[in-house]
């Protein structure tokens, strides 16, 4: 069973900064994420992938709305990712999900992914 569990989220005002972590947790040792990835959705639009890491090597990739801003890294002893995102823009407001997978290489395809997480909730104000 593999649980992912995300947490930071809340309120900011444009231009301030919030750090997502997500938490990965498995009862089977035999996992081994390949990659994981940073989502968000808000009302009434698709699930768009924001960054994503893969695991071994630490490649990275960003969405163009992001580049520059947001920051995704990971510590692999702790079994943990974080999303670091600076300048926050209303635009940026979303449920943000963290997703995990055992295959390799970078992907901002949500069908890329087959574990999730809840989501937490961030909400950029003007």
């Amino acid at each position: 069973q593999v649980q992912l569990e995300e947490s930071g989220g809340g309120s900011v005002q444009a231009g301030g900064s919030l750090r997502l972590s997500c938490a990965a947790s498995t009862t089977t040792y035999r996992y081994r994420f390949g990659r994981m990835g940073w989502f968000r959705q808000a009302p009434g639009k698709e699930r768009e992938g924001v960054a994503a890491i893969s695991t071994g090597t630490g490649s990275t990739y960003y969405a163009d709305s992001v580049k520059g801003r947001f920051t995704i890294s990971q510590d692999n002893a702790k079994n943990m990712v974080y999303l670091q995102m600076n300048s926050l823009k209303p635009e940026d407001t979303a449920m943000y999900y963290c997703a995990a997978d055992l295959l390799v290489g970078v992907s901002l395809l949500s069908g890329s992914y087959n574990y999730w997480g809840q989501g937490t909730q961030v909400t950029v104000s003007s």
